[in-house]
């Protein structure tokens, strides 16, 4: 899928940067938060004729823009950078809209599909429930067939938690159990027994629409089944997690990056021991550029996933994971060091970065959790190394150690090699059937394959061979120490992890281990590394 081309995307862009300089200053978002306050009226302009963001999400035949993962992706890390709760109403549009993208039937999509370009309208996803949380196989809500295998309709009872848009949307889908299994339902906000919690108060993204949702005996018409099979529910839903997993990978980076860009500025200014924060490695090696780093490994793992999906390449669930995980792990953090880099402002409501740290929180906890995450990871990686006997990341650290050394790919190539050791180790000792081990390994695969993306941009940049629509916060010069720093990291964590999580289960060998992992290697890798931390620090700092 091409998507929008180079120009309308960066109009679009442009677009939205100039509507939240005129409509959401800082003084409004922080009046808003405050307040606890969904702006309803501008969110429905910015998906109305005013802005038409929501075109961007609309395919093409239903009237609109067609936009691309990579371009949804850019799009979710502007608005991410503004403000998350306004971000989380606009993605609820296209999370609740997405069962019918995948799995519903021409004359639902043109009509539903068609609303949301044509009316601007707000859409909810009602998935998650108050006991069974993300595990939508536990489903309490039920749809009973109204007639002969519902051919007359459903009538829905349960209760959905936790639903961004909840309270404001004019459409719902609603994941049920249908005599046939879970399905989706699209259920109008006036139906009849269907009602709308008090919007939740909550630690961040105050300024989105978060309540429960009750349907009592709810009725709807047999067209409102998405698809017009039952028990197709779970298998619509998983079949858009890459994709929809991207989009809040692209908020964590934006918002990240929000907060570090306000505390940039603050550190050229601020004065200390006769000099300003900015040319102190203390502060910039410890509270800017590791977190430059961990923001665009993210970004590496976005893109090229992004690319993957618009090549058509599938749904890409567990590359999707690691980006969610890998970039929403670097917001976070970010937005903490932001707060430190700024001192006792930082720690105040007055300037963003406060704000920016509650509202990026969220992104590690919704479209599931780190946790999650991790498992997802770890399971479909586990696999790998089983179906290749353990060859899996070996053969992958080859491909990376064909790319030019100074991007990196040398460096990655050790993080994979080890990697695939500790894999090993774990499965002659049996270790995975201690869950915490299990999700150690999902960890440090992502941390593994974010830096042979990083590895794979880096020497894409030095190749001029990157994706048109990629960003370009930083060039090819400064992408490749960002490369080497993100490699060497992984590296080093993948090792010494590995060897802690072995040799601290039961029955693993931590010695056995160390000697199959080339730790004189890594360390040796390390050489070289302050001055890389020094040229990112330039680079970040636009210094010549």
């Amino acid at each position: 899928m091409s998507g929008l081309d180079g120009e309308a995307l960066g109009f679009t862009l442009e677009s939205i940067s100039e509507f939240a300089h005129r409509e959401l200053p800082d003084a409004v978002l922080l009046e808003l938060d405050e307040r606890d306050e969904f702006p309803e009226a501008l969110v429905r302009r910015m998906c109305g004729e005013e802005l038409g963001i929501q075109l961007v999400f609309v395919p093409e035949e239903y009237g609109g823009m067609g936009g691309s993962a990579m371009d949804i992706y850019r799009v979710c890390e502007r608005m991410g950078s503004i403000d998350l709760g306004i971000a989380t109403s606009v993605l609820a549009t296209f999370l609740g809209s997405d069962p019918i993208t995948v799995g519903g039937t021409p004359e639902q999509k043109e009509r539903w599909m068609g609303r949301i370009a044509e009316e601007g309208i707000l859409f909810a996803y009602g998935a998650t429930e108050p006991d069974a949380g993300s595990d939508l196989a536990a489903l309490k809500t039920v749809a009973h067939p109204i007639g002969e295998d519902g051919a007359s309709g459903y009538r829905i009872t349960g209760a959905k938690q936790w639903i961004s848009n909840g309270g404001v949307a004019e459409l719902a889908t609603i994941l049920a159990l249908a005599p046939g299994g879970p399905t989706w339902f699209v259920v109008e906000h006036d139906a009849d027994g269907f009602s709308q919690g008090h919007p939740e108060h909550k630690h961040g993204i105050r300024l989105s629409n978060t309540a429960a949702l009750f349907l009592e005996d709810v009725e709807v018409g047999a067209d409102a089944l998405v698809g017009g099979v039952e028990g197709q529910g779970l298998v619509q839903a998983q079949q858009v997690f890459g994709y929809t997993r991207l989009m809040v990978a692209a908020f964590g980076l934006g918002a990240g990056w929000a907060a570090l860009d306000r505390a940039v500025p603050y550190s050229v200014e601020r004065m200390q021991a006769g000099g300003p924060l900015a040319e102190k490695q203390g502060y910039t090696h410890k509270l800017i550029v590791p977190h430059a780093v961990a923001l665009e490994v993210g970004r590496a793992m976005i893109e090229e996933t992004a690319e993957r999906i618009d090549a058509e390449e599938g749904a890409l669930n567990t590359e999707g994971a690691i980006a969610k995980y890998l970039a929403t792990e670097a917001g976070n953090a970010a937005a903490d060091a932001a707060i430190q880099a700024l001192g006792g402002y930082g720690y105040t409501h007055e300037y963003l970065v406060e704000k920016i740290r509650r509202d990026v929180r969220i992104t590690t906890i919704y479209e599931g959790t780190s946790e999650i995450m991790e498992m997802t990871i770890a399971r479909d990686r586990w696999q790998q190394h089983l179906k290749t006997r353990g060859d899996h990341y070996h053969a992958s650290a080859r491909e990376l150690e064909a790319l030019p050394a100074d991007a990196g790919g040398d460096v990655a190539a050790l993080a994979q090699h080890a990697l695939a050791e500790v894999f090993e180790a774990c499965r002659v000792a049996r270790l995975t059937r201690h869950q915490h081990v299990l999700l150690r390994l999902g960890a440090l695969a992502a941390l593994a394959e974010g830096a042979a993306a990083m590895a794979r941009r880096a020497a894409a940049a030095v190749a001029g061979t990157l994706p048109p629509k990629a960003d370009h916060r930083f060039d090819a010069a400064a992408l490749a120490p960002v490369s080497r720093v993100a490699g060497r990291n992984a590296a080093l964590t993948i090792a010494t992890e590995g060897l802690r999580w072995v040799g601290g289960a039961a029955g693993g060998d931590a010695a056995a281990l160390a000697t199959r992992i080339d730790l004189p290697a890594i360390y040796a890798a390390q050489a070289g590394l302050i001055a890389d931390l020094d040229t990112i620090a330039d680079a970040v700092y636009r210094r010549t």
